[in-house]
């Protein structure tokens, strides 16, 4: 079985996907977490894993950046390989003066200026919600181990570079954490294939104090949560 994106056969991706945006990412994983790896997709350079983590079986699958290429992915994993669920693992701009830099968000709900769920279902939403048994498992796991993790809500964003600042009064309404743009997309494809998905966020910038993190921090210095979220599906 192929589809436009994806090149695996169906025995090839496991029941459980790890997502992060950066292909890059997805390799560091593979390579330093998993054993038994098979490289199971490289179209258009998207390069996908399915190995084994403990006892479980997982595939670490990137997303691309933003609403359109998660929907891609997202969709063909869920409706056309029999995934049931898809953690999505990335980074974010924190909104808050008291998220530091490499803090961990758990994501309830995502907020949105994206026509995405009018065009993929015909609903016009402006949030969509993470599923909550699987975000008490990452909950849970994450005291189990001692991380200190923020729950809340988050701003998902069509435009990574605006001119007009369009996005200060839903931010301030909802208490977004942070923003980051890919989690509407999973949450919504998710809810209408009866799935379950998270999206597990590291801050990797802050829009309060304008620190940064580096490129390579952002493609292998993400190890906690990496861990917590492996953890959580054991």
């Amino acid at each position: 079985m192929a589809t436009a994106h994806i090149m695996s056969s169906k025995e090839d991706i496991a029941d459980t996907v790890i997502m992060p945006g950066d292909p890059n990412r997805a390799k560091y994983i593979a390579e330093n977490y998993l054993t038994d790896v098979k490289e199971v997709n490289n179209v258009r350079n998207m390069t996908a894993y399915t190995g084994n983590y403990k006892n479980k079986r997982v595939t670490i699958f990137p997303s691309g950046m933003g609403i359109p290429s998660m929907g891609i992915y997202a969709h063909e994993l869920f409706n056309f390989y029999g995934v049931e669920t898809i953690i999505r693992i990335g980074t974010c701009g924190a909104y808050k003066a008291n998220l530091n830099l490499m803090d961990i968000i758990l994501v309830d709900q995502s907020y949105t200026n994206s026509n995405f769920s009018n065009y993929y279902s015909g609903n016009i939403l402006d949030f969509a919600r993470g599923n909550k048994e699987l975000n008490n498992i990452i909950k849970e796991k994450a005291q189990q181990l001692n991380k200190k993790v923020h729950i809340g809500n988050v701003y998902c964003s069509d435009c990574f570079y605006s001119l007009v600042d369009k996005e200060a009064a839903i931010v301030k309404e909802k208490d977004c954490l942070a923003v980051e743009m890919e989690s509407f997309a999973l949450f919504h494809i998710a809810a209408c294939a009866n799935k379950k998905a998270s999206v597990v966020l590291t801050v990797s910038d802050s829009l309060v104090t304008n620190e940064r993190t580096s490129a390579a921090v952002r493609e292998q210095g993400l190890d906690d949560m990496i861990l917590l979220v492996l953890e959580a599906i054991v």
